[in-house]
């Protein structure tokens, strides 16, 4: 009989434990699912800025394109009309 009883509060403390056990992971998993949301909000904050600094880039890369033409066309004018304005006053 005795042996029943304590055979029963074995069980009765691993059933105790078994259950401290499961809330333990329970919230384990609850940390883990936020984690993970949180991770996904900074990945997607990360490629919107991504997604940015291509098209900051991409506009810049544009403008010194187009600044480069500019050069190329201004700068003969410029030294021309040095050359011209040099002969006007050497005359």
């Amino acid at each position: 009989m005795n042996t029943d009883r304590e055979t029963l509060d074995v069980l009765k403390q691993i059933s105790r434990n078994q259950e401290s056990l499961l809330e333990g992971q329970q919230e384990a998993l609850k940390l883990q699912r936020e984690q993970f949301e949180m991770a996904s909000t900074q990945f997607e904050r990360a490629e919107r800025l991504n997604d940015r600094a291509e098209k900051i880039q991409d506009t810049g890369a544009k403008m010194m394109t187009a600044a480069r033409r500019a050069l190329v066309i201004v700068l003969p004018v410029i030294l021309f009309l040095l050359v011209y304005l040099s002969w006007l006053i050497m005359r």
